[in-house]
C-alpha cells in the first residue's frame, strides 16, 4: 500500500514538472513571437516613413524643376525686350514685323476679372455657407450640398459654352451692348466656378466649431442671428478666409471659360462692360502657334512667371491674414 501511494505521488510530481516545463516553453515561444512581431512592425514603420519622405522630396524636386524651367525660359525674353516694355507696354503684337510684347492689358484684364469674381462670389458663398450650416433644415442641407457638388463637377468648357449661349446674351440685352463678351461676363462665369469651393470650405469651417459656442451664446440671451454674427463668424474666420483665398486662386488660374466669354481683346478695360483678355487666356490661345525658343515663346513663359508671382503674393497675404486671424482667435 505504501509503495502504491509513493508511486502515485511520484507520478503527480513528474506530471507537475512536465506541465511547468510546457508552460515555460509556451511563454518563451509567445515572447519570441511578440519580439518578431515588434521587429516586423518597426521595419514596416521605417519603410513607410522612408517611402513618404522620398515621395515628399520627389514632389518638391518636381515643383522646383518646374519653377526653374519656367523662370529660365521666361527670362530669356529680356534679351530682346526690356522689363519696363514687357510689364508696362500697352501693345501686344507678337507676330508683327516689329513685334511688341506689352502685357499691361492682360494684367489689367486678369485683375478686373478676379476682383469682379470676388465681389460676386464671396458674399453669395459665405451667405450660402451660413444658411447651409446654421439655418437650413436637414433635407434642404442635403439638397444644397448635392447641387454644390454637382456644380463643382461641371467642366469649365461646358460652363464656357453656357456662357456663350446664355450668359453673354443676357449681358448684351440687359446692358444694351453690341456684344455680350465682356469682363463682366467673365467675372460672373468665374464666380460661378469659385462658388462651390468657397461654400464647401466655409461650411466645413462653421460646422467644425464646438456646439458649446452656440449653446453658450443662446444661453446668454443672444438671438440666432447675433450668435452667427458675433460668435460663429469670428470663430470660423480663419477657415472662411481660407475659403476666399481658394476662390481667388480659382479665379486667377481659370483659362478656358474666361477665354470663351471675354472677347479676348488685348486692351486695358475701361469698365466691366467691354472686352478684355487675361494672362491665362493668352498663354492657352497662343502657345500652339509659337516657334520653340523664339521671342514669342519666351514671352508666354514670362507671362507665366508674372502669373506665378501674382499667385505667390496672394498666398503670402492669405497666410498673413490667416495667422493674424488665428492669433486674434486665441
Amino acid at each position: 500500500m505504501k509503495e502504491f501511494i509513493e508511486k502515485i505521488a511520484f507520478t503527480k510530481s513528474a506530471s507537475g514538472k512536465e506541465t511547468g516545463s510546457r508552460t515555460a516553453v509556451e511563454k518563451l515561444e509567445e515572447s519570441q513571437w511578440n519580439l518578431n512581431k515588434s521587429f516586423k512592425n518597426r521595419i514596416g514603420e521605417y519603410m513607410i516613413e522612408k517611402l513618404i519622405f522620398v515621395l515628399g522630396i520627389t514632389a518638391l524636386l518636381i515643383m522646383g524643376l518646374i519653377f526653374v524651367f519656367l523662370i529660365r525660359t521666361g527670362f530669356r525674353l529680356f534679351e530682346d525686350v526690356t522689363l519696363g516694355q514687357f510689364l508696362m507696354g500697352r501693345e501686344w503684337y507678337p507676330n508683327a514685323t516689329n513685334p511688341r510684347f506689352g502685357i499691361l492689358p492682360m494684367i489689367a484684364g486678369t485683375t478686373m476679372v478676379t476682383v469682379g469674381a470676388i465681389l460676386i462670389s464671396v458674399p453669395i458663398g459665405i451667405g450660402s455657407a451660413i444658411f447651409i450650416a446654421e439655418v437650413a433644415p436637414p433635407k434642404t442641407k442635403t439638397v444644397f450640398k448635392v447641387i454644390i457638388e454637382f456644380l463643382s463637377a461641371i467642366p469649365s468648357v461646358v460652363l464656357g459654352f453656357l456662357g456663350i449661349v446664355v450668359l453673354s446674351n443676357w449681358v448684351r440685352i440687359s446692358f444694351n451692348l453690341s456684344s455680350g463678351f465682356t469682363v463682366l461676363t467673365g467675372s460672373i462665369m468665374i464666380s460661378l466656378m469659385a462658388l462651390p469651393t468657397i461654400i464647401s470650405v466655409a461650411d466645413d469651417a462653421i460646422r467644425a466649431l464646438p456646439d458649446e459656442y452656440r449653446e453658450a451664446s443662446l444661453a446668454l440671451g443672444a438671438s440666432k442671428w447675433e450668435t452667427i454674427k458675433n460668435v460663429l463668424l469670428p470663430a470660423a474666420s480663419s477657415g472662411i478666409i481660407a475659403a476666399v483665398m481658394l476662390g481667388v486662386g480659382r479665379a486667377i488660374g481659370e483659362t478656358m471659360a474666361v477665354m470663351m466669354v471675354m472677347g479676348n481683346a488685348v486692351q486695358i478695360p475701361s469698365s466691366f462692360l467691354v472686352s478684355g483678355r487675361t494672362m491665362t487666356a493668352t498663354i492657352a490661345a497662343e502657345m500652339g502657334d509659337t516657334v520653340r525658343n523664339g521671342t514669342h515663346y519666351n514671352a508666354l513663359f514670362a507671362i507665366g512667371v508674372v502669373l506665378l508671382l501674382m499667385t505667390s503674393i496672394i498666398n503670402i497675404i492669405s497666410e498673413f491674414v490667416l495667422h493674424r486671424a488665428q492669433k486674434e482667435g486665441r
